[in-house]
């Protein structure tokens, strides 16, 4: 099924960062946001101008975008949400160019089911730790990020 942007962003939203509240799910969504309007590195390139999907689906980046991991089913994926009213709203407030002000330019977002954040993520050191926010850890890009 081809989803709208909306629809796709309020499933990754639900997804991605359900339990951790508006300001857990707006920051999930800015950061997706950010690589959609990035000017320079790899997300650029990705999203051709402002392409969430392509963002979305590029492989490897979200567990939610993928019906398998690993060879196993993954049943935590964005084809068996059911986003409410307010996923929406996030979904609508991201679309609208709104930003969490405390994510800034981040990139890149994981859960490291441990109380602390690496320093660096990706490996590549292409990404460095800019805040926790719930249980998910931002990371704002590296000067290396501009050559991805």
């Amino acid at each position: 099924m081809a989803y709208s942007e909306r629809e796709l962003l309020a499933r990754i939203v639900q997804c991605e960062a359900g339990g951790e509240g508006d300001n857990g799910m707006k920051a999930v969504a800015t950061s997706i946001m950010n690589r959609v309007n990035a000017t320079e590195g790899e997300y650029s390139r990705i999203s051709q101008g402002g392409n969430l999907r392509n963002i979305i689906f590029q492989e490897e980046q979200y567990d939610c975008a993928r019906e398998t991991i690993r060879g196993q089913y993954n049943s935590q994926n964005i084809y068996n949400m059911n986003p409410t009213d307010e996923h929406y709203y996030i979904a609508d407030w991201a679309l609208s160019g709104n930003r969490l002000n405390e994510i800034g330019d981040c990139l890149w977002y994981l859960n490291p089911f441990r109380p602390t954040c690496s320093s660096y993520f990706p490996s590549n050191g292409s990404g460095i730790i800019h805040t926790r926010l719930g249980e998910h850890c931002f990371y704002r890009p590296t000067e290396k990020y501009a050559q991805t």
